[in-house]
């Protein structure tokens, strides 16, 4: 019987965590969320178009990097901070999704509801990576809740597999780039083709 019991709480604890990826390790450990059978072909245009989402960053920067993240994902905030030290060379869109739970969802609604986006993500995610489960959700953010939703459709349909998702234009190549899971700021500065900062 105990032995049936840890396997439950193993089960459940990995569901949990289903989509959430750091690329840094292996990719058996993330899980997809639902997508279609044939899935959209990436595009930025599609993104700007549809995405909902705030902005850091260089608002003169042409490099701009859109980032879809689940608030419940811990490799997402770790993200948020490896991409801090390159938002002088580019900005980045962080487009909240809801999949892993419904926090996910409530929590992602709050920050873009917040009158300072960036600050209530501070405070979110330097909660979430304390384990203290990030914010307290806000009251009256429908219609936030609602274009968390298409954003999560969004994803799904570009077949995305995990989050965090990033997507950019390439700085030198100018082609189309995508990268599942979270990166270190030495490899996120590669992936969008700027210099990573001294001492990264």
């Amino acid at each position: 019987m105990k032995t049936l019991k840890f396997a439950f709480v193993a089960l459940a604890a990995s569901l949990a965590l289903a989509g959430c990826k750091d690329s840094t390790a292996p990719s058996s450990t993330a899980a997809a969320p639902a997508v279609q059978e044939k899935s959209t072909p990436v595009s930025i245009e599609a993104i700007k178009a549809e995405a909902t989402g705030f902005t850091v960053g260089s608002s003169m920067s042409t490099r701009t990097v859109y980032v879809f993240f689940d608030p419940q994902c811990p490799h997402c905030a770790a993200l948020w901070n490896s991409a801090k030290p390159l938002r002088s060379q580019a900005k980045f869109v962080w487009i909240p999704v809801g999949i892993m739970n419904k926090s996910s969802t409530t929590q992602g609604a709050t920050i873009l509801a917040a009158k300072d986006p960036a600050a209530a993500m501070d405070e979110h995610e330097t909660s979430l990576l304390a384990k203290s489960g990030g914010i307290t959700a806000a009251s009256g953010t429908d219609s936030q809740q609602a274009q968390i939703k298409k954003n999560t459709d969004l994803m799904n349909r570009f077949g995305f597999a995990s989050i965090p998702t990033l997507v950019a234009q390439h700085a030198q190549t100018g082609a189309i780039v995508k990268n599942e899971g979270s990166l270190p700021t030495p490899a996120l500065a590669a992936f969008i083709g700027v210099a990573a900062p001294a001492g990264q």
